[in-house]
């Protein structure tokens, strides 16, 4: 029968119990140093003596082609960076702000705000906002396309879109616009 292999007999610190070879990454780093030094002399030198700290200093120094590489990294990093805010700025030029006030049955009817994600507003606080300002309902509910949008009750148009101007200038102006949608009058049965 053959024998079993020996296996490698690791040596452990006295100080905090790692493997020798990871005092180096301990909190008590100086401390397991001088015990190592103290306990075991051979071993001290072979992880901390001047031809260790050799080879550990060109296994981690970067060759001229690597720096090159990553400064190319960090250059590409940052363009890709400067587009992706110049397309978030364009992008938040020309998104609009719908404000449509929806006839209900008789003369009740709701406003609802659409668009204002784009800007990074908010939405279920600016609606509570909304709420607390002109006393009535407000919500976040989905429109028929499945995206978020404000809907508060009560024709506010004129006012909200006021409040929105006044709260967050980040979003211009011109880029709001008023609708109306009026509920569709049913036919006369013949």
């Amino acid at each position: 029968m053959a024998e079993p292999a020996a296996g490698k007999v690791v040596m452990y610190c006295g100080i905090c119990g790692l493997p020798t070879e990871y005092c180096e990454f301990s909190a008590s780093r100086k401390k397991c140093e001088e015990w190592l030094r103290a306990t075991h002399p051979a071993e001290h030198e072979r992880l901390y003596g001047d031809q260790a700290i050799a080879e550990k200093l060109t296994m981690t120094t970067l060759s001229e082609d690597k720096e090159a590489r990553e400064a190319a990294k960090m250059e590409k990093a940052e363009q890709k960076s400067e587009a992706r805010m110049a397309r978030d700025l364009e992008k938040k030029l020309a998104a609009r702000v719908a404000i449509k006030r929806i006839e209900r049955n008789k003369r009740k009817c709701v406003t609802a705000v659409f668009g204002l994600h784009v800007f990074g507003i908010d939405l279920k606080t600016t609606a509570k906002m909304m709420a607390n300002h002109f006393a009535c309902g407000g919500s976040v509910a989905k429109n028929p396309q499945g995206l978020d949008e404000i809907v508060v009750q009560g024709d506010f148009s004129e006012e909200i879109r006021d409040l929105i101007c006044a709260k967050f200038p980040a979003v211009p102006k011109d880029n709001i616009d008023l609708v109306e949608e009026k509920a569709k009058k049913k036919a006369a049965p013949q």
